[in-house]
């Protein structure tokens, strides 16, 4: 019976101990008090109680405008954004606090988080880049602006992650067009990856695919667009071989040259 007892107590302090708060943040909310509102989105901004600060400062925005505490009520509603993974919301959020007060000391921050948010949102590289670009965009406009931000080397190693992923999309794509037998519009993404990615570490692969995916389109073209593409072929495999001297592809690259040679001289007579 005491055990019951104690149970019940417990359980009743707990409840009225939860019934107490869900009081005191509906209080406030529905107080109309601008400042005891924008005093307690603070506390529960400290507290990391990030919605109910969020739903407090949505309260106050526009009331707060143009007084000297806007600028910190706009930076952390951004951040409210952040740390509950809205980052679309997030960047957002930020890029309107730097519009709206480009002389801020929170500049610079909101800044790096709207770059920061573009990078949260970068997906496997089998999807969609459209974010992983607007990330690289932000953080080399912010490494531009603020040149020596301690934030610049994080800028930098997040820039070169994102190309990384940039490139396995442009590789898995022309190498799609490659598997398909899409060997003109392979030629021509291979192309584009060895000029967005010169110093990609899978150059050399990249280009043996290059001069295989011309030459089969060589041998897969109508007799009137043959020799055009023989001579392109190669043309491509002869750089190969002036680049890569003990290559483990110089055989088929080899192979590409006498056939195309062989074909070419077929068709010239």
């Amino acid at each position: 019976m005491n055990r019951r007892l104690v149970f019940i107590s417990v359980y009743t302090l707990l409840f009225l101990g939860i019934t107490s708060c869900k009081s005191e943040f509906e209080s406030i909310r529905s107080s109309g008090d601008t400042k005891k509102i924008t005093k307690k989105a603070g506390e529960y901004f400290a507290e990391e109680s990030y919605l109910k600060a969020q739903t407090l400062y949505e309260l106050v925005l526009n009331s707060v405008k143009g007084t000297s505490e806007a600028e910190k009520i706009y930076f952390n509603y951004a951040q409210t954004h952040f740390h509950m993974g809205n980052n679309i919301l997030a960047a957002y959020y930020f890029k309107t606090f730097s519009n709206t007060f480009p002389n801020s000391s929170f500049r610079e921050e909101a800044d790096f988080m709207q770059a920061f948010n573009y990078y949260k949102l970068s997906p496997s590289f089998r999807l969609d880049q459209s974010y992983s670009e607007k990330a690289i965009q932000s953080f080399q406009l912010f490494a531009n602006t603020y040149p020596n931000s301690p934030r610049l080397k994080d800028c930098n190693n997040y820039i070169d992650e994102l190309r990384v992923k940039l490139e396995e999309k442009a590789f898995d794509q022309a190498f799609l067009y490659y598997n398909l037998k899409q060997y003109q519009s392979a030629t021509h993404a291979f192309e584009n990856l060895l000029r967005d990615f010169p110093d990609s570490d899978d150059v050399e692969r990249v280009r043996f695919l290059m001069s295989k995916a011309s030459y089969l389109l060589a041998k897969n073209s109508v007799y009137t667009k043959q020799e055009e593409r023989y001579e392109q072929s190669i043309e491509y495999a002869n750089l190969f071989n002036n680049k890569y001297k003990t290559s483990e592809y110089l055989k088929e690259i080899n192979q590409i040259i006498e056939d195309s040679t062989i074909k070419l001289k077929s068709i010239t007579k």
